[in-house]
């Protein structure tokens, strides 16, 4: 009896102990999913100005940034909210919109990515948002990814993480890129996401694009982030060891309903053949509303010589060459006009630039309400092109109402 009792005491102590640890298990793993995480948003120009310190009131502690797209676009919100964010001690961290077709294409955007972060010192781990394929294959998609991500990490020495919705974490990209690199997903509409496909878990979780946060006017979406999320060293991203790309000479135009290519060309002195190769458009007849075309300003030559001047009902060749301080011989050489009494409503006159420019007087205008750049070069028979040529604008989509601009 006594024997029996020794056993079976035995047995309820190792049993008991094993219950404790189960339990201890499913404590730890509960912990992990709940313990330690921190309420954050992502942000970029969409948002608009921000009032940091209401944001941080709202109880959000980490703010990531869109700090850059493709080979030459800059959020151009991404300096601001870095700053303010970080004057208000709320932990940043920087994601690129990856728009790669080929590894060699990746790692010009990272190298772009590193010129426009460095000297920066971000408090988590750099995002790649790779999420518009186009028909790439999904070898080829993690490829791009992984040659993205290696070449970011040794220019800037610090870790990365990939941004995901639940589809492609389950269906595009590989165990092997998982293996690597950490998860930030998205899935909207969920208490936890119901997937992370290739991955054990998440360090970020994206669960709401329709956010209402005290600070921001915009919708704005919500994360979750865990401990991992966070740089194990947030020192300064150096100076990358080559010039960064010169984007000096480019702007971004935003498409508005109505646009069309031949339209936006002429607004800015360029060929639709030009838009097309430099924002590698498939199909020159369908662009959408939002979508933005790089506009290339370069010091070309040609540009530079003349700009195109389209001809309105009750113009004269006088009355043109008058306007742009020319002759009218400079004007019929330059366009091999046969008859100058005879121009049409609509044909496009080589105008040169460097003449009329010196010679013209020049011109200012104040910016009103409601004004949009082709609206003014319309009322003074310029292009948007040379507006913004002459007043260095960098996004032809924001002027300022007061700003003195010059016309000619």
């Amino acid at each position: 009896m006594k024997n029996y009792i020794a056993k079976f005491s035995i047995m309820f102590f190792a049993l008991t102990i094993h219950i404790f640890g189960v339990m201890y298990s499913i404590s730890y793993a509960t912990s992990n999913l709940t313990d330690n995480i921190y309420q954050g948003i992502d942000v970029s120009e969409f948002q608009g100005d921000i009032d940091y310190s209401k944001v941080k009131n709202a109880g959000i502690e980490i703010v990531y940034i869109k700090s850059s797209e493709g080979t030459y676009l800059v959020d151009p919100y991404f300096r601001t909210n870095y700053d303010n964010a970080k004057r208000e001690d709320l932990k940043v961290g920087f994601y690129h919109f990856l728009r790669a077709r080929n590894e060699e294409d990746a790692i010009k955007e990272a190298d772009f990515f590193n010129s426009v972060i460095s000297g920066t010192s971000p408090d988590c781990r750099l995002a790649m948002d790779f999420e518009v394929f186009n028909g790439l294959s999904v070898e080829r998609i993690n490829q791009i990814s992984f040659a993205f991500l290696r070449r970011v990490q040794e220019l800037t020495n610090k870790e990365c993480v990939v941004y995901s919705d639940a589809f492609n974490a389950r269906t595009v990209f590989s165990r092997e890129l998982a293996s690597e690199y950490p998860l930030w997903i998205a899935e909207y509409d969920v208490n936890i996401p119901s997937s992370t496909g290739n991955w054990d878990e998440w360090i970020g979780f994206q669960y709401s694009d329709k956010g209402q946060i005290d600070g921001i006017n915009a919708n704005v979406d919500l994360d979750k982030f865990r401990q991992n999320i966070f740089l194990s060293d947030n020192s300064e991203i150096p100076k990358p060891p080559e010039p960064p790309p010169d984007i000096s000479n480019n702007i971004y135009y935003i498409v508005k309903r109505g646009d069309t290519l031949s339209r936006i060309a002429s607004w800015y002195n360029t060929t639709v053949a030009e838009l097309v190769r430099l924002n590698n458009i498939e199909n020159p007849n369908l662009i959408y509303i939002g979508e933005r075309l790089l506009i290339s300003t370069s010091d070309d030559p040609n540009q530079e010589k003349e700009i195109l001047y389209t001809v309105k009902k009750g113009d004269t060749l006088s009355q043109i060459a008058n306007r742009y301080g020319i002759t009218v011989n400079e004007i019929v050489e330059l366009n091999n006009i046969k008859n100058p009494n005879l121009i049409f409503v609509g044909q496009e006159l080589k105008i040169p630039l460097e003449n009329s420019i010196n010679q013209m007087q020049t011109v200012y205008y104040r910016v009103r309400r409601g004004d949009r750049l082709w609206r003014i070069a319309k009322m003074y028979r310029t292009t948007v092109y040379n507006i913004v040529r002459l007043n260095n604008i960098k996004n032809p989509n924001l002027i300022y109402v007061g700003q003195l601009l010059r016309i000619y």
